[in-house]
């Protein structure tokens, strides 16, 4: 990059990068099978799409319980083990069906204490063929926080992991993975000490302990991974009447979830369970992961607390991506990917975002990642009925599966491709949503959906800008310069669409041809 370049004037868009998922390193990665068994529930999860931020192609999940009852019988569940056994069998077959890779499967704390668990990976080699890799409790610490790099790569923070039968600790700082500790405050084994005052006394103990190996640091952000974890923040969203169901990056405060493990404790578990939507295994263990998040929050103090729905499966996936891939953007490469495959002139998003930006000239480089993501994903929901266009973008903006996106930011997202394809927001059935950005950020979002919504209407070639905007808000004046061969674009649509834009800036607008003369006050026709 020169000296004089900039990332919204550099063809690659500067520190972003060009695309990479048409790279054959990445095509390699375009379909990635990972088995994970647990000592709660067996999973497999095929991901799909070569870019950052892979789609899950097939997700599925057996509660099998391999590690109930371990704590007095040292072997794996004989129930669990055979409904795992079927699910494995189950999930070989399915990915051979489908066309997958090898898989990579990996076993955690159930399989690696067992007394049995050496003779249920040859179970497993035999039945099916896969090789079951049994990690330990540091590599499971690890894979883990590289699962919270997926979606938030230069994290820093502490990464808590709760399994069924074991808790792991890991240290983020500068996106890359530090000091780590494992733990056996999984709830499957907190559940096996019949004594409540022993099992607190247990959990406080084994958290004390956690913190000195640690190294004693309070005020980081904590990033929860884990089913558990999960349903304690489905359960704060219902608590608080929190409009987006999204799990990955909700944010809680420490004061917060602090008042959501009394509201657990207080509740009728069975009618909490019908209204958030938790199995019913997954409920019988929330009241023991209340116990110990207790104490992890109490004792480690941190600033925030996110939860990362991307744990030891994505740990998997991000080891397999090369370093070039790793650092990229997960939100832009895989709004990227979704241009070039449903736009209907993909590179257009790059030029539009060169044409719409000039209107954000104050916007902090978190805000123009955004609306670069926004113009990327201006035109991928054309196939949908026009009249609902708006609320599909909407939709599947806020709750699509993007990593790198905080809830508000899905918001504004999701209000600036509205404004892409209609005028107004009011009266929406979304409008519970708008009020979790500022109104100043609904305003930003609309002006730039109604940009984008004019920018649509000029399309020379992908990758040919049409014109250019200049708005000064210091004068409240907004012109169009319109290349020659885009004027006969600039017809009646454009016109409405280019006065709504000035509207929502509060400006005055003006359309001339560059290279035409500028009419002078006092000018007469010929």
């Amino acid at each position: 990059m020169t000296g004089q370049d900039t990332p919204e004037t550099t063809p690659d868009w500067g520190p972003f990068g060009r695309p990479l998922f048409d790279d054959p390193k990445a095509r390699a990665l375009s379909r990635v099978g990972v088995i994970d068994v647990g000592s709660n529930s067996v999973r497999l999860v095929i991901f799909d799409g070569a870019a950052r931020s892979p789609a899950y192609f097939y997700n599925e999940k057996i509660m099998a319980g391999l590690g109930a009852g371990m704590a007095d019988t040292g072997h794996l569940n004989p129930e669990g083990r055979t409904r795992a056994l079927s699910a494995i069998r189950r999930f070989v077959a399915i990915a051979e069906g489908l066309g997958i890779g090898p898989l990579t499967a990996v076993a955690t704390a159930a399989v690696r204490e067992a007394s049995d668990g050496p003779q249920f990976r040859e179970d497993v080699l035999r039945e099916t063929g896969l090789k079951l890799w049994v990690i330990d409790g540091q590599e499971e610490a690890r894979l883990s926080a590289q699962g919270v790099l997926l979606g938030w790569p230069s994290s820093y923070g502490l990464v808590c992991d709760i399994g069924g039968s074991s808790l792991e600790l890991a240290d983020l700082a500068e996106g890359r993975v530090g000091r780590r500790v494992t733990s056996a405050l999984g709830p499957l084994k907190l559940r096996e000490i019949k004594s409540k005052k022993k099992r607190h006394a247990f959990v406080k103990e084994t958290v004390k302990d956690l913190f000195a190996e640690m190294g004693s640091e309070t005020g980081k952000r904590l990033f929860l991974v884990g089913g558990s974890w999960r349903a304690i923040a489905r359960i704060d969203m219902e608590r608080r009447g929190y409009p987006l169901t999204v799990l990955h990056e909700y944010r809680m405060t420490p004061g917060r979830v602090i008042k959501t493990l009394k509201y657990i404790e207080e509740s009728d578990l069975q009618d909490l369970r019908a209204r958030c939507g938790i199995s019913d295994s997954r409920m019988s263990l929330v009241p023991y992961a209340v116990r110990v998040l207790r104490e992890v929050v109490g004792r480690f103090k941190p600033k925030d607390i996110a939860i990362s729905s991307y744990g030891i499966r994505e740990g998997m996936l991000y080891e397999q991506m090369p370093s070039e891939l790793r650092e990229r953007d997960p939100l832009i490469e895989a709004c990227r990917f979704a241009e070039a495959k449903d736009a209907r002139l993909p590179g257009f998003g790059r030029t539009l975002y060169d044409f719409v930006i000039p209107l954000f000239g104050r916007a902090s480089a978190q805000r123009k990642r955004i609306i670069r993501a926004a113009c990327l994903l201006h035109d991928v929901s054309w196939r949908a009925h026009p009249d609902y266009r708006h609320e599909v973008v909407f939709d599947n903006t806020t709750r699509a599966n993007l990593g790198g996106l905080k809830h508000s930011e899905r918001v504004f997202l999701g209000i600036a491709l509205l404004h892409r394809y209609t005028n107004k927001r009011d009266g929406s059935r979304f409008e519970p949503l708008f009020d979790m950005v500022t109104e100043a950020d609904q305003k930003s979002a609309e002006v730039l959906g109604k940009a984008m919504r004019l920018g649509a209407m000029l399309w020379i070639k992908a990758d040919e800008q049409p014109g250019i905007l200049k708005y000064s808000p210091k004068s409240g004046t907004l012109e169009l310069v319109l290349k020659e061969a885009a004027s006969p674009l600039f017809g009646e649509v454009a016109e409405a669409r280019f006065n709504a834009l000035a509207s929502a800036l509060g400006a005055t607008g003006e359309v001339r041809i560059k290279g035409a003369r500028r009419k002078k006050p006092g000018d007469v026709s010929d």
